[in-house]
């Protein structure tokens, strides 16, 4: 299993107190933190110890990463799972403020050619990416990156007001955690439209999402170092 935390290991999706972390030894293992147990009925987002698995960790991105195990009863939610026993095994050191800023550049780039078929002179969503890419690697400054955000916010808006909202609003985000849903629901409008729209937005929509997660869960591995 995944658990997302913050630095400290405090909970960044709810939930009180701290997760005793987990440390590194000097020949590169990790010694595992302490235990944890509640007590009490288990119940999603109220009470019991939560994590989640494989492609779940899509939707709990954060600033550190953990791989986590369970003992005893646990209940898989359908998003996330809830157990009464867990501990921290490892962190993934690969999950790093740097990859974490690329990772998210390259679900944004995915959504170039969606808003630059609508808008072909606009490059300020480009110009975001690639100076959030070189931000990471250090080859920008603060106020680079700072500049070409709001330039893309800019585009952004202006695009919504022309009614691309999804499209042009999801390409031009710093963050970008939102492109695949922004991809899915474009590929299946075209879909849609060029066959039975209801029964053909169903089917493009679901394959474009399941197939974006799907790459989006590989190159998260990627930066993890095949971890996964």
């Amino acid at each position: 299993m995944y658990k997302v935390l913050n630095e400290d290991g405090s909970c960044c999706y709810g939930g009180q107190g701290r997760w005793p972390l987990p440390t590194k030894r000097l020949d590169g293992t990790w010694t595992p933190g302490a235990w944890l147990e509640v007590e009490g009925k288990l119940k999603s987002c109220a009470n019991g110890l939560h994590a989640c698995r494989d492609e779940q960790v899509l939707d709990y991105l954060g600033s550190a990463m953990f791989e986590l195990e369970y003992e005893g009863e646990v209940q898989d939610t359908g998003d996330k799972c809830v157990g009464r026993k867990a501990r921290l095994l490892r962190r993934f050191e690969g999950w790093n403020p740097r990859s974490q800023r690329l990772f998210a550049s390259d679900c944004a780039e995915r959504m170039l050619p969606l808003y630059e078929a609508a808008y072909p002179n606009d490059t300020r969503p480009r110009v975001a990416i690639d100076t959030a890419r070189r931000y990471a690697n250090g080859e920008a400054t603060l106020q680079e990156l700072a500049a070409a955000s709001d330039a893309a916010w800019d585009a952004a808006s202006a695009a919504a007001r022309a009614a691309a909202w999804d499209a042009a609003w999801d390409a031009a985000r710093d963050a970008a955690w939102d492109a695949a849903r922004a991809a899915a629901r474009a590929a299946a409008w075209d879909a849609a439209r060029a066959a039975a729209r209801a029964a053909a937005w169903d089917a493009a929509w679901g394959a474009a999402w399941r197939a974006e997660r799907a790459w989006q869960y590989q190159q998260l591995c990627e930066y993890l170092g095949g971890a996964l």
